[in-house]
């Protein structure tokens, strides 16, 4: 990995959620590169373990740490493993994240025929599972919310104190058929706000990145064919990115790393920083 340009970050360290995730993986590395000492939590700990062993094989200092976000105990267990073997959190990187099919319509539109021809095969607004919705919501929010409790404890009154979420580009405009991830998203940077100005006199910044289109484990059945060539839903995303393509996960270090510096960003509080290719300011005309 190539960083575009390094920060010190010695002496730090990084707890990221999600962490065994394509982009919160690259968040990880891009930190140890320059110095923190990572730990990287996820609920599948052979994910967090994988990242870790390449970072350390790397030179860095890592751990992958068994955590289940919307699970206080299983944060703070994971918060004494992390405290014992690398020392208090300085950054936290809040990743988890996600949607489930059962908080997804199947089309963009409702249409009055889907409600008199009832076919199984369709999901309108209508037929949304609570139990689905309430997934989404909870694994992006609260799976958010929780991480915060338990690891800023050790962050009050500490130089250089920062948090930084992870939103979405569907927190400004809501895509079409995902009305729970869209909302959750909304949710986290509402909260990102929220949070940078409650937690603003004991010197902890807030921030978020929302990243626009990038190829996930996630998503890639929905924007990718068997054959590699784009979907429609991918077509239809790339035409409304300026750029025409989707973003790598290497495109979002800049901006963590810029999050991350006192120096850099010291001033930075309450933000939710776009990075999609100009999707949010394309009109489609």
């Amino acid at each position: 990995m190539q960083l575009p340009f390094e920060i010190d970050l010695k002496d730090k360290v990084a707890v990221i959620t999600g962490g065994g995730g394509i982009l919160c993986s690259t968040f990880a590395k891009a930190l140890a590169r320059c110095g923190a000492r990572v730990a990287i939590l996820d609920l599948r700990k052979q994910n967090a373990d994988a990242v870790a062993e390449e970072i350390n094989a790397q030179g860095g200092t890592a751990i992958g740490v068994e955590a289940n976000v919307l699970e206080i105990d299983s944060l703070n267990n994971a918060k004494k493993v992390v405290n014992e073997k690398l020392g208090p959190c300085d950054i936290l990187i809040n990743g988890a994240g996600g949607n489930h099919p059962k908080g997804t319509t199947t089309k963009e539109y409702l249409f009055k025929e889907d409600l008199e021809n009832k076919n199984a095969n369709i999901i309108t607004f209508f037929d949304l599972d609570p139990k689905g919705i309430e997934f989404v919501f909870n694994l992006n929010f609260i799976g958010t919310l929780l991480p915060t409790q338990v690891f800023a404890k050790d962050m009050v009154d500490k130089k250089g104190a920062v948090i930084v979420n992870i939103s979405s580009m569907n927190a400004f405009t809501p895509l079409t058929k995902i009305p729970a991830y869209s909302g959750a998203k909304a949710a986290v940077s509402n909260f990102t706000q929220w949070l940078a100005v409650h937690m603003s006199r004991v010197g902890i910044r807030v921030n978020a990145i929302a990243p626009g289109f990038f190829l996930t484990d996630q998503n890639r059945t929905l924007l990718t064919n068997p054959d590699g060539s784009y979907t429609e839903r991918a077509q239809k995303i790339l035409s409304q990115t300026p750029m025409g393509r989707f973003g790598q996960s290497e495109e979002l270090i800049g901006t963590l790393l810029w999050l991350v510096d006192e120096g850099a960003s010291g001033f930075v509080n309450g933000t939710v920083i776009p990075v999609d290719g100009g999707f949010s300011a394309y009109s489609g005309v």
